[in-house]
């Protein structure tokens, strides 16, 4: 069962009582724009948690995980969909770590040594160290970031459904992308919000 935050608690709420209704519609009760709103709209459909029909609206289906989009979305995985990984060595400092974030856009940057995943950092671990007083440039970004066991990831072959649930389940906006070679994880790309985001479009003919 999909453990859902407390925003996607609240689009469905809102769903259930004013259904058929706008994503335009629902951004305004949320005081959110439609750009920001669009990735957990893709989510909780894609996810059997929510319909939608073009120029209809969205309504409340329910969360049985049989009714889902299309039966393409079933048979979609990860690999088909996922992006090439964003990625740097554990012994970059956090100083161009912050500025390799900035400059891809992403909320999290995925963190390996010779390819293979031994941690991830978000904007949030880098801001946190940044006002810490500590010198940036001289600290490694393997000290903050979170390390594995404790990384979430995904393999390429998993339903995107599943990794669209893990995404909910865990709060995050990135999934590292890995094959196991040798008892460790090659990184062999990234799944996001957006990548779910631009599935969904694709499948509703949008």
């Amino acid at each position: 069962m999909i453990q859902l935050n407390t925003r996607l608690k609240k689009i469905v709420e809102i769903v259930r009582k004013n259904q058929p209704i706008t994503g335009e519609q629902i951004a305004a009760k949320l005081s959110l724009t439609r750009a920001t709103l669009r990735p957990d709209l893709a989510i909780l459909t894609m996810s059997g948690i929510l319909g939608a029909k073009p120029k209809v609206g969205y309504f409340y289906v329910g969360r049985d995980e049989d009714v889902l989009i299309s039966k393409k979305l079933k048979e979609k995985n990860v690999e088909e969909i996922m992006s090439l990984p964003i990625m740097i060595d554990e012994n970059t400092s956090v100083y161009n770590t912050i500025v390799t974030i900035f400059l891809e856009d992403v909320g999290s940057i995925i963190v390996g040594k010779d390819g293979y995943l031994s941690g991830i950092v978000s904007r949030k671990d880098l801001l946190k160290t940044a006002i810490g007083g500590g010198d940036i440039n001289n600290i490694p970004v393997n000290i903050i970031m979170t390390r594995m066991p404790n990384v979430i990831f995904i393999e390429p072959e998993v339903t995107v459904v599943l990794a669209a649930k893990k995404i909910i389940e865990h709060e995050i906006d990135c999934l590292p992308v890995v094959k196991k070679e040798n008892e460790q994880y090659k990184v062999i790309g990234r799944i996001t919000k957006t990548n779910v985001t631009k599935l969904f479009l694709e499948l509703s003919g949008e």
